[in-house]
């Protein structure tokens, strides 16, 4: 059957290979990729999947499904197709969009023989406000029963971890004053977000290694002759699991609220991005992708690397099992969020590796509907996790 599913390949490779160069000619920003999503869920139309645009109040967010009215697992493959300002596709998205959207087709071409149903999920802003936690959340993952992406990369990596990771804002609010002629009228905000970074800093080395929190002050005041009335700073603080990671975040807190009883200034804290969750990657799912993977074609596949990003589809694999690996472009060394990643998606080489994950995945997924005892050991490893 895994034959069928090249000859289906040849069959769509080319109209691959154009999605993700018109992607790559046509970046559009997270939450605003509309063209992008037209372009994917037409070709899914196409082939006979039912499109849904606009879930979870998400504009450029879709749900397409191929049911083949016989009883079975659900797998879904994700798309992501969101560029980044001044670079565009320097992560690779277009890439990441069509093979999502292939691997789907191509499995949809062998479903009769196996039952099932057959998920391709398109999930935007991955870069900032990722939409794949909205789904989450809302229930889109529920009845889904393994779900899978594929990132390229400089090689081909296991999937791994990721840091669940919180992006809060603090904001202080004081009283203005002239700073020379009357300071001690004024309550100074900016003292209260230096004090934030000073007890930050102090924190660091009281919290386990795997931590890691960055901040920056995003206002600081107007004139140097006044004092400040407002400061606000924004920090992104991770952590290997997300148990760990709230209670760094209830000391954070503390010591911004500590900080606004120090200079008397008052505080409030929002979260300015969506919080994401470590990734738990299934790595029964994950190995059988990478047997996949190495069939297809790929000559090395390497262990999973240590993680310190963050990653929506993290939330994903708290809700059904997941992987997020990685495909070699043939570049050691490249480096992500760079316009040379970018330009190289467009390559005849990456036209071939664009086809090997597209396959890879649809492969996994066959597996998945006709192979029970491995559904039951992915289910398994994810119901003890």
């Amino acid at each position: 059957m895994k034959q069928h599913l090249q000859r289906h390949l040849e069959e769509i490779q080319q109209d691959l290979w154009s999605m993700s160069d018109h992607l790559y000619h046509n970046p559009e920003l997270g939450d605003q990729e509309f063209e992008s999503m037209a372009l994917l869920t037409d070709f899914l139309a196409r082939h006979d999947f039912q499109v849904e645009k606009g879930i979870v109040d998400r504009p450029t967010a879709f749900k397409a499904t191929y049911d083949s009215g016989l009883p079975g697992p659900t797998i879904a493959f994700l798309a992501e197709y969101d560029a980044l300002p001044g670079i565009g596709h320097g992560c690779g998205h277009n890439m990441i969009g069509t093979m999502g959207v292939g691997a789907g087709v191509l499995l949809s071409k062998v479903v009769a023989d196996t039952g099932g149903k057959i998920y391709v999920l398109g999930t935007p802003a991955e870069e900032t406000n990722g939409a794949k936690v909205d789904m989450a959340e809302q229930g889109v993952f529920d009845d889904i029963d393994a779900a899978m992406m594929l990132h390229p990369a400089d090689e081909s990596y296991e999937s791994g971890d990721s840091l669940a990771m919180d992006a809060i804002q603090f904001d202080f609010t004081g009283r203005p004053s002239h700073a020379a002629a009357s300071p001690e009228k004024g309550i100074n905000a900016l003292d209260g977000v230096l004090q934030l970074f000073n007890g930050i800093n102090a924190l660091r080395q009281h919290v386990q290694s795997d931590v890691r929190i960055h901040g920056i002050i995003t206002e600081g005041g107007k004139a140097a002759n006044v004092v400040p009335e407002f400061a606000s700073a924004q920090f992104y603080i991770r952590a290997s699991e997300r148990d760990y990671l709230n209670e760094v975040v209830e000391k954070v807190k503390a010591i911004a609220q500590g900080a606004a009883q120090m200079t008397g200034a008052t505080l409030e804290m929002h979260n300015y991005e969506l919080s994401y969750d470590d990734m738990r990657t299934n790595r029964i799912l994950s190995e059988r992708f990478t047997q996949n993977l190495l069939e297809a074609g790929a000559e090395t596949v390497h262990p999973a690397k240590d993680s310190y990003g963050s990653l929506d589809m993290g939330n994903v694999s708290h809700v059904c099992p997941s992987i997020h690996p990685y495909i070699g472009l043939d570049s050691p060394g490249l480096v992500f969020h760079t316009k040379e990643l970018a330009d190289l998606t467009i390559t005849e080489n990456s036209h071939q590796v664009l086809s090997t994950g597209a396959l890879s995945m649809a492969m996994t997924g066959f597996d998945l509907l006709a192979d029970g005892e491995l559904l039951n050991a992915v289910k398994e490893e994810f119901n003890k996790k």
